[in-house]
């Protein structure tokens, strides 16, 4: 009797992969600045909304990127203009990295008609059609099957495009998420699953949700490879991502990538963070800090000197204090835009 056939095994990595040394993947002085400046935007700009937040000019829910940053530079690099991107709502960095307009970003989050969605989706929910960025979802998981279906519109129209779908260690257990993995392996879709592994899903740890902790595993069971990456290195972000980017292209199917990150702030603004000590913290940001890393290797190689980063410091305060003003400036909506952008059903 014959055996039956048999799916091959995911490839499981067992050790995170680590920096290339610079210059060893191809990244060229001007590409690590450009990362530098990119991380830093992200920074001084979630910086900016959580002060603003503060003081009352943000409302709802807000959910800051900061000590995360290398995951979405890292991973934009490796694509280009016409792939998807779709996250959850943990989104303005990946917006800014997208190529997103700062103002637009600012003034969406303080609700005004200025914004990328016109100041009636806030923190959670901005789009952009140019620069094919689909979200920003509230909703826990729900934009991994978007993301899915992304992937599966590129494989239709025959195009070699991708799609990147980020979400959290605290949507890695959702049900949608699986049953998107298993269309995606039968099919053989061009997405990326990136889960950003900050390690709380809001207050509670990965070891106290998840069985299996290797995020980059879950896909296994439909034959999804994965891997492990220090996702507070950009430059070990990049490698991984250009990896993936290549296997979904040439058409061999998803394939998992486990960003192990960490976030600075509590959940969401409301958040406190008291599930974890002050010096954790304190741990990540003064040994482990993806902007510091860069910074470092800019001035360790000669590449650049401090008064030029100090520019590009000045630089960065300015478009983010422009954007501050532009959204504080910019009118609120028109309440006869309670009517426009519903789909009513026949």
């Amino acid at each position: 009797m014959a055996k039956p056939a048999t799916k091959p095994k995911a490839e499981s990595l067992t050790a995170k992969s680590k920096s290339p040394k610079p210059g060893d993947n191809s990244v060229s002085p001007e590409q690590l600045k450009t990362f530098y400046r990119d991380m830093l935007l992200i920074r001084r700009f979630e910086e900016r909304a959580g002060q603003l937040y503060g003081m009352g000019l943000i409302g709802g829910f807000c959910h800051l990127y900061i000590g995360q940053e290398a995951v979405v530079v890292g991973m934009q690099s490796t694509i280009g203009g016409k792939d998807a991107i779709i996250t959850s709502y943990r989104d303005h960095g990946h917006m800014l990295a997208a190529g997103m307009d700062p103002k637009g970003v600012m003034a969406e989050l303080t609700g005004r008609s200025g914004g990328y969605s016109k100041g009636k989706g806030g923190s959670m929910h901005m789009f952009s059609r140019e620069k094919n960025f689909y979200g920003g979802h509230g909703i826990v998981g729900a934009q991994v099957p978007i993301g899915t279906g992304l992937a599966f519109a590129h494989k239709y129209h025959g195009n070699k495009n991708v799609s990147l779908t980020y979400f959290g260690d605290g949507s890695a257990n959702q049900g949608q998420v699986y049953e998107a993995m298993n269309m995606a392996a039968l099919w053989k879709l061009p997405v990326i699953y990136i889960i950003e592994n900050n390690r709380y899903g809001m207050g509670t740890s990965i070891e106290r949700s998840t069985a299996i902790t290797e995020l980059y595993k879950h896909g296994e069971a439909f034959g999804i490879p994965g891997e492990a990456v220090d996702g507070m290195d950009v430059l070990a972000v990049r490698a991984a991502g250009e990896k993936a980017v290549e296997h979904a292209k040439s058409g061999q199917g998803p394939y998992i990538l486990e960003m192990q990150t960490y976030r600075y702030r509590g959940h969401s603004m409301s958040d406190p963070a008291k599930y974890r000590t002050k010096e954790e913290v304190d741990k990540y940001r003064s040994e482990r800090d993806p902007i510091d890393h860069v910074r470092k290797l800019l001035l360790e190689g000669k590449m650049t000197d401090e008064a030029a980063l100090k520019a590009v410091d000045a630089e960065i305060r300015k478009i983010v204090n422009d954007s501050a003003e532009f959204a504080q400036h910019s009118p609120e909506p028109d309440p006869s835009e309670l009517w426009t952008d519903v789909l009513v059903g026949a």
